[in-house]
Protein backbone atom coordinates (compact mmCIF):
# COMPACT_ATOMS: atom_id res chain seq x y z
CA UNK A 1 0.00 0.00 0.00
CA UNK A 2 1.43 3.21 -0.79
CA UNK A 3 1.82 5.77 1.91
CA UNK A 4 -0.49 8.49 0.34
CA UNK A 5 -3.30 6.18 0.18
CA UNK A 6 -2.44 4.86 3.94
CA UNK A 7 -2.01 8.44 4.68
CA UNK A 8 -5.55 9.17 3.25
CA UNK A 9 -7.33 6.39 4.80
CA UNK A 10 -6.45 7.27 8.07
CA UNK A 11 -8.01 10.85 7.34
CA UNK A 12 -11.17 9.63 6.04
CA UNK A 13 -11.91 6.82 8.74
CA UNK A 14 -11.12 9.78 11.18
CA UNK A 15 -13.99 11.41 10.01
CA UNK A 16 -16.20 8.78 9.11
CA UNK A 17 -15.74 6.23 12.41
CA UNK A 18 -15.71 10.04 14.63
CA UNK A 19 -18.54 9.08 16.75
CA UNK A 20 -16.37 5.51 17.80
CA UNK A 21 -13.95 7.88 19.13
CA UNK A 22 -13.69 7.63 22.70
CA UNK A 23 -14.59 11.84 23.60
CA UNK A 24 -12.09 11.90 26.52
CA UNK A 25 -10.04 14.65 24.48
CA UNK A 26 -9.88 16.45 20.94
CA UNK A 27 -8.08 15.18 18.28
CA UNK A 28 -5.97 17.07 15.96
CA UNK A 29 -5.55 16.01 12.24
CA UNK A 30 -3.02 17.23 9.85
CA UNK A 31 -4.46 18.05 6.91
CA UNK A 32 -2.02 20.08 4.95
CA UNK A 33 -1.53 16.80 2.54
CA UNK A 34 -5.23 17.79 1.28
CA UNK A 35 -6.73 19.63 -1.10
CA UNK A 36 -8.59 21.69 1.15
CA UNK A 37 -8.69 25.36 1.34
CA UNK A 38 -10.06 28.44 3.05
CA UNK A 39 -10.89 31.82 1.21
CA UNK A 40 -11.71 35.23 2.75
CA UNK A 41 -13.27 37.64 0.23
CA UNK A 42 -13.59 41.25 1.58
CA UNK A 43 -16.97 43.48 0.49
CA UNK A 44 -15.66 46.16 -2.51
CA UNK A 45 -17.24 48.58 0.22
CA UNK A 46 -14.18 47.18 3.12
CA UNK A 47 -11.61 48.01 0.19
CA UNK A 48 -13.26 51.44 -0.57
CA UNK A 49 -12.70 52.09 2.86
CA UNK A 50 -8.89 50.84 2.95
CA UNK A 51 -8.70 53.80 0.32
CA UNK A 52 -8.87 56.40 2.67
CA UNK A 53 -5.56 56.04 4.27
CA UNK A 54 -3.93 53.94 1.10
CA UNK A 55 -4.22 50.69 3.11
CA UNK A 56 -1.98 47.96 0.98
CA UNK A 57 -2.84 43.86 1.84
CA UNK A 58 0.05 41.65 0.98
CA UNK A 59 -0.31 37.70 1.30
CA UNK A 60 2.51 36.13 2.50
CA UNK A 61 3.77 33.08 3.45
CA UNK A 62 1.31 30.33 2.07
CA UNK A 63 -1.64 32.45 1.46
CA UNK A 64 -1.91 33.64 -2.50
CA UNK A 65 -3.95 36.49 -3.23
CA UNK A 66 -6.70 35.41 -6.13
CA UNK A 67 -5.75 38.84 -7.74
CA UNK A 68 -9.76 39.70 -7.91
CA UNK A 69 -9.13 43.65 -7.84
CA UNK A 70 -12.47 45.35 -8.43
CA UNK A 71 -12.34 48.75 -10.65
CA UNK A 72 -12.15 51.78 -9.44
CA UNK A 73 -9.93 51.73 -6.33
CA UNK A 74 -6.80 53.69 -5.62
CA UNK A 75 -4.98 50.97 -4.10
CA UNK A 76 -5.36 47.74 -6.38
CA UNK A 77 -5.78 45.06 -3.22
CA UNK A 78 -7.71 42.36 -3.89
CA UNK A 79 -10.93 40.84 -2.76
CA UNK A 80 -10.09 37.07 -2.63
CA UNK A 81 -7.29 35.31 -0.47
CA UNK A 82 -6.77 32.05 -0.05
CA UNK A 83 -5.45 29.85 3.03
CA UNK A 84 -4.07 26.01 2.65
CA UNK A 85 -5.67 24.07 4.98
CA UNK A 86 -3.19 22.47 7.44
CA UNK A 87 -5.08 21.10 10.44
CA UNK A 88 -8.49 20.08 12.16
CA UNK A 89 -9.30 19.56 15.54
CA UNK A 90 -12.12 16.56 16.15
CA UNK A 91 -13.78 17.89 19.48
CA UNK A 92 -15.13 16.48 22.30
CA UNK A 93 -18.54 16.56 21.15
CA UNK A 94 -17.49 14.45 17.96
CA UNK A 95 -17.58 17.46 15.99
CA UNK A 96 -14.85 19.60 13.79
CA UNK A 97 -14.34 22.12 16.79
CA UNK A 98 -11.37 24.19 15.12
CA UNK A 99 -9.38 24.52 11.77
CA UNK A 100 -6.13 26.13 11.04
CA UNK A 101 -4.66 27.48 8.39
CA UNK A 102 -0.69 27.52 9.81
CA UNK A 103 2.14 29.46 7.85
CA UNK A 104 -0.29 31.66 5.75
CA UNK A 105 -0.62 35.80 6.70
CA UNK A 106 -2.16 38.80 5.37
CA UNK A 107 0.51 41.96 5.87
CA UNK A 108 -1.98 45.16 6.57
CA UNK A 109 0.23 48.44 5.99
CA UNK A 110 -0.07 52.11 5.80
CA UNK A 111 2.52 55.01 4.81
CA UNK A 112 2.71 57.85 7.64
CA UNK A 113 3.53 61.26 6.53
CA UNK A 114 7.10 60.67 7.79
CA UNK A 115 7.57 57.78 4.66
CA UNK A 116 7.06 54.93 7.55
CA UNK A 117 5.20 52.03 6.86
CA UNK A 118 3.37 50.97 9.65
CA UNK A 119 2.06 47.14 9.44
CA UNK A 120 0.16 44.49 11.18
CA UNK A 121 0.88 40.68 10.02
CA UNK A 122 -1.88 38.33 11.03
CA UNK A 123 -0.76 34.94 10.82
CA UNK A 124 -1.18 31.32 11.39
CA UNK A 125 -5.29 31.51 11.04
CA UNK A 126 -7.51 29.53 13.45
CA UNK A 127 -11.51 29.39 13.09
CA UNK A 128 -12.88 28.09 16.65
CA UNK A 129 -16.63 27.02 15.89
CA UNK A 130 -16.84 26.84 19.67
CA UNK A 131 -16.31 29.91 20.52
CA UNK A 132 -17.12 31.58 16.72
CA UNK A 133 -14.12 33.36 16.15
CA UNK A 134 -11.41 33.52 14.05
CA UNK A 135 -7.95 33.82 15.82
CA UNK A 136 -4.56 34.68 14.49
CA UNK A 137 -0.92 35.69 15.54
CA UNK A 138 -0.86 39.80 15.08
CA UNK A 139 2.53 41.36 14.81
CA UNK A 140 2.95 45.26 14.38
CA UNK A 141 5.89 46.08 12.48
CA UNK A 142 7.23 49.15 10.69
CA UNK A 143 9.64 49.62 7.53
CA UNK A 144 11.02 53.14 5.46
CA UNK A 145 8.82 53.23 3.20
CA UNK A 146 11.50 55.56 0.96
CA UNK A 147 13.91 52.29 0.44
CA UNK A 148 13.35 49.92 -1.51
CA UNK A 149 13.55 46.68 0.26
CA UNK A 150 13.72 47.70 3.52
CA UNK A 151 13.36 45.14 6.08
CA UNK A 152 10.21 45.19 8.29
CA UNK A 153 10.86 45.86 11.73
CA UNK A 154 9.00 44.48 14.35
CA UNK A 155 7.91 46.53 16.88
CA UNK A 156 5.91 44.28 19.56
CA UNK A 157 5.59 40.80 20.21
CA UNK A 158 3.18 38.20 18.18
CA UNK A 159 0.55 38.39 20.63
CA UNK A 160 -2.42 35.93 19.93
CA UNK A 161 -5.36 37.19 19.71
CA UNK A 162 -9.66 36.83 18.79
CA UNK A 163 -9.56 38.61 15.04
CA UNK A 164 -13.21 37.99 14.20
CA UNK A 165 -16.55 37.31 14.95
CA UNK A 166 -18.71 35.72 12.56
CA UNK A 167 -22.10 33.96 12.06
CA UNK A 168 -22.36 30.31 10.85
CA UNK A 169 -24.31 31.08 6.84
CA UNK A 170 -23.87 27.48 5.32
CA UNK A 171 -22.85 24.87 8.04
CA UNK A 172 -20.16 22.64 6.54
CA UNK A 173 -21.80 19.19 5.01
CA UNK A 174 -19.51 16.41 4.46
CA UNK A 175 -19.98 14.19 1.51
CA UNK A 176 -18.28 10.44 0.78
CA UNK A 177 -17.08 9.45 -2.37
CA UNK A 178 -15.92 5.86 -3.21
CA UNK A 179 -13.36 4.63 -2.81
CA UNK A 180 -11.57 7.33 -0.20
CA UNK A 181 -12.29 10.82 -0.76
CA UNK A 182 -14.73 12.67 1.81
CA UNK A 183 -15.14 17.09 0.59
CA UNK A 184 -17.13 19.85 2.42
CA UNK A 185 -18.04 23.68 1.49
CA UNK A 186 -19.16 26.16 4.41
CA UNK A 187 -19.36 29.75 4.12
CA UNK A 188 -19.24 32.14 7.29
CA UNK A 189 -20.73 35.72 6.58
CA UNK A 190 -20.77 38.79 8.68
CA UNK A 191 -17.09 39.15 9.70
CA UNK A 192 -17.40 41.73 12.66
CA UNK A 193 -13.63 42.72 14.07
CA UNK A 194 -13.56 41.94 17.78
CA UNK A 195 -12.86 44.55 20.32
CA UNK A 196 -8.92 43.52 20.44
CA UNK A 197 -8.47 43.27 17.18
CA UNK A 198 -9.46 47.12 16.50
CA UNK A 199 -7.38 47.92 18.98
CA UNK A 200 -4.32 46.02 17.15
CA UNK A 201 -5.50 47.67 13.88
CA UNK A 202 -5.69 51.04 15.38
CA UNK A 203 -2.53 50.89 17.31
CA UNK A 204 -0.38 48.36 14.71
CA UNK A 205 -1.31 50.87 11.50
CA UNK A 206 -1.59 54.31 13.63
CA UNK A 207 -4.87 54.87 12.14
CA UNK A 208 -6.39 58.48 11.62
CA UNK A 209 -9.78 59.13 13.96
CA UNK A 210 -11.99 59.47 10.79
CA UNK A 211 -10.91 56.10 9.72
CA UNK A 212 -11.37 54.09 12.99
CA UNK A 213 -15.28 54.24 12.41
CA UNK A 214 -14.50 51.86 9.49
CA UNK A 215 -13.37 49.24 11.39
CA UNK A 216 -16.94 48.52 12.42
CA UNK A 217 -17.75 47.12 9.38
CA UNK A 218 -18.53 44.24 7.59
CA UNK A 219 -15.26 42.41 6.65
CA UNK A 220 -16.51 39.75 4.63
CA UNK A 221 -16.96 35.76 4.18
CA UNK A 222 -14.93 33.18 4.65
CA UNK A 223 -15.39 30.39 2.25
CA UNK A 224 -13.71 26.75 3.42
CA UNK A 225 -13.72 23.91 0.91
CA UNK A 226 -12.48 20.67 2.40
CA UNK A 227 -11.01 17.75 0.32
CA UNK A 228 -9.22 14.52 1.65
CA UNK A 229 -7.68 14.15 -2.37
CA UNK A 230 -4.01 14.80 -2.21
CA UNK A 231 -2.76 18.48 -2.56
CA UNK A 232 -0.60 18.86 -5.88
CA UNK A 233 1.91 20.43 -5.77
CA UNK A 234 2.82 20.23 -1.43
CA UNK A 235 2.80 23.34 0.69
CA UNK A 236 6.44 24.61 0.79
CA UNK A 237 6.29 24.70 4.41
CA UNK A 238 3.42 23.33 7.21
CA UNK A 239 5.31 25.34 10.14
CA UNK A 240 3.88 28.72 11.73
CA UNK A 241 4.50 32.20 9.91
CA UNK A 242 7.04 34.14 11.55
CA UNK A 243 8.09 37.99 10.74
CA UNK A 244 11.52 38.48 10.55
Amino acid sequence: MKKSFAVRSIAVSAFLAASAMSAHADLTIPFDWTQSNSVQKFPVAALQSFDLVYLQVAAKGNATSLGDVPEGLEVPNAQSYNFPVTQIVIGSKLNIAAGSAVGSALRFRVADDNGIWNGLTLANFTIDYVKKQVTADATPTTQDAAVEGAPEVVVGAAKRIAIYNFNLATPLALKYKFPLTVTGHEVLDQLKLTPEAKVAMTDGLKLPEFAVVQLDQDFGTLTQDISTNTRKPKLASNKPYIVK
